[in-house]
C-alpha cells in the first residue's frame, strides 16, 4: 500500500493542546480527523434515521441480534484473507464478511420465527447469544494465529478511530453517506409501513420488501458503524435517537428528522472528543454524547419531559385546591387548608381570615353553579358523552353550547341558577 494512503489518523489525534477540543469541534484537528468527524456525523444521521422505523414498528431488538451476529464473521473473514496471503485487517474485507453473517444471523431469526413456536424475541435471544459465543471463541483462535496477535480485532467491539488509515476514514464516511442517502429515498414506504402495514398493503405497497429493506438498512448501517462505534454499541446508536426524538414530537417525519439530527449531532460530538483523547474507545464517547441528548429531552421536553410533567402536576393541584377552595366559599364552609387558603389570598378572592371577597363571591358561585350543571348532565342519559369528559376543572361552557348551558339552568330553576 501507497504511504500516503497508509497515513493514520493519529496526525491530528496527538497533539495535546489546551485548546484541542475547541479544534476538533471547529474541525481544525486536520484532514483526517474531519474526516473521521465527518463519517461519525454521517453515520448518525443514517443510524438514527434508519432506527426509527425500527422504532416504530416495535422491533428494535433486531438491531442487537445483527449486531452481535457480525463478530464470527469479522473473524471467519480475517482468517480466510490471512489463509489467502493477504491482510487480514483489511476493513471492507472484515466488513463484508460481518455483512455475510448479520444477514446469516438475520435470516435465522426469521426461519426460528415462522417455522417454530418461539416469539420474535426469544429467536433473537438465541441468535445473539449463539452467533456472538461462536464469534468470541473464533477470536480466540484468531489470538493463536501468528498474524492474530497484531490483528486489532478488539476495536471492533467498541470501536476505535485512532490510528484508522486514511483510506478506511474515507470507506467508512461514503458508506455513511451511501446509507444515508438510500433511508431518504424509502423513507415514505417504511414509514406506512410501520404505522399500518394493512394500510400500506391497500396501496399496493409490498410489506415484505419494505421490511426486508428495512433490516436491509440495518445490516449496512451496522456493518459500517464497526470501526466507529463498534459491534457491542451500534445498538445504542439505532435506538437512544429515535427514542430522544419522540419526546419531542408525535409527528412521525418530525421523529425521522429530528432522530437523524441527534444521531449525527453524537456521531460528530463523540468523535471530536475522542479526538482529544486517544485512549478512550470512540464508541462509548458517541454512545454517552447519544445518551446526554436523551437525558436533556428527558428533563426538558415540552409535552413529554419530567420538568413539564411537575409542572403539569403542580398547576393540577393548584387547579383542584382552588376550586374546592371556592366550593367552601359558596356554601359557606370555613377553608381549613393553608395552601387552599393562601391561593385564595393571592387570587384577591378570600381575605386571610377566610371570608370571601366580593370578587371570591362571585367565582364561588360561578363554581357550585358549574357543579351542579355537570351533576345534573350526567343524570342525563342523552348527554353521557358530554358527561364523561368531566373531570372537575372543566368549564362546562367548553363541553356545551350555550343552547344546552341554558338547557340545563332551565331544568335547574332560579333555586340552582
Amino acid at each position: 500500500m501507497a504511504a500516503g494512503s497508509r497515513r493514520r489518523i493519529s496526525d491530528g489525534w496527538h497533539r495535546a493542546r489546551p485548546d484541542m477540543l475547541f479544534e476538533a469541534l471547529t474541525l481544525q484537528l486536520g484532514y483526517n480527523a474531519t474526516l473521521v468527524a465527518v463519517g461519525a456525523a454521517l453515520l448518525g444521521a443514517a443510524a438514527g434515521l434508519t432506527g426509527t422505523f425500527l422504532f416504530l414498528r416495535k422491533r428494535a431488538l433486531v438491531s442487537d441480534a445483527i449486531s452481535h451476529a457480525t463478530l464470527p464473521g469479522v473473524a471467519l473473514a480475517f482468517i480466510a484473507m490471512v489463509a489467502l496471503g493477504g491482510d487480514g485487517r483489511n476493513l471492507p474485507g472484515l466488513l463484508a464478511g460481518s455483512a455475510l453473517s448479520a444477514w446469516a444471523g438475520l435470516l435465522v431469526v426469521q426461519w426460528l420465527t415462522a417455522r417454530t413456536r418461539l416469539s420474535e424475541d426469544a429467536a433473537i435471544g438465541a441468535v445473539l447469544s449463539v452467533f456472538f459465543g461462536a464469534g468470541v471463541v473464533l477470536l480466540t483462535v484468531i489470538q493463536t494465529m501468528p498474524a492474530g496477535r497484531s490483528a486489532g480485532l478488539d476495536d471492533l467491539l467498541l470501536g476505535a478511530t485512532a490510528g484508522m488509515l486514511r483510506a478506511d476514514a474515507l470507506f467508512i464516511a461514503a458508506g455513511g453517506a451511501l446509507a444515508l442517502l438510500a433511508v431518504l429515498a424509502l423513507r415514505r414506504p417504511m414509514t406506512l409501513v410501520a404505522f399500518d402495514a394493512g394500510y400500506a398493503r391497500t396501496l399496493g405497497i409490498d410489506t415484505r420488501r419494505v421490511d426486508l429493506a428495512t433490516m436491509g438498512l440495518v445490516l449496512a448501517v451496522t456493518v459500517i458503524g464497526l470501526k466507529i462505534v463498534g459491534l457491542i454499541l451500534i445498538v445504542a446508536l439505532l435506538i437512544i435517537p429515535p427514542v430522544t426524538a419522540r419526546l419531542w414530537t408525535e409527528r412521525s417525519g418530525a421523529v425521522v428528522a429530528l432522530a437523524g439530527a441527534a444521531g449525527a449531532l453524537s456521531g460528530y460530538l463523540g468523535a471530536a472528543i475522542s479526538a482529544t483523547a486517544p485512549d478512550l474507545p470512540t464508541g462509548p464517547v458517541i454512545v454517552l454524547c447519544a445518551f446526554s441528548l436523551f437525558a436533556l429531552s428527558l428533563a426538558l421536553a415540552p409535552g413529554r419531559g419530567v420538568l413539564a410533567a411537575v409542572i403539569r402536576q403542580l398547576r393540577f393541584r393548584r387547579a383542584v385546591h382552588l376550586r374546592q377552595g371556592l366550593l367552601a366559599l359558596a356554601q359557606g364552609l370555613p377553608v381549613h387548608e393553608p395552601y387552599t387558603l393562601r391561593l385564595l389570598v393571592r387570587a384577591g378572592l378570600a381575605r386571610p381570615d377566610g371570608v370571601a371577597t366580593e370578587a371570591g363571591r362571585a367565582r364561588a358561585a360561578k363554581a357550585l353553579l358549574d357543579e351542579r350543571r355537570w351533576h345534573l348532565l350526567r343524570a342525563t342519559r342523552a348527554h353521557e358523552a358530554e358527561a364523561a369528559s368531566d373531570d372537575g376543572l372543566t368549564p362546562i361552557e367548553r363541553v356545551l353550547t350555550p343552547d344546552q348551558v341554558a338547557a340545563l339552568d332551565a331544568r335547574l330553576g332560579p333555586r340552582g341558577a
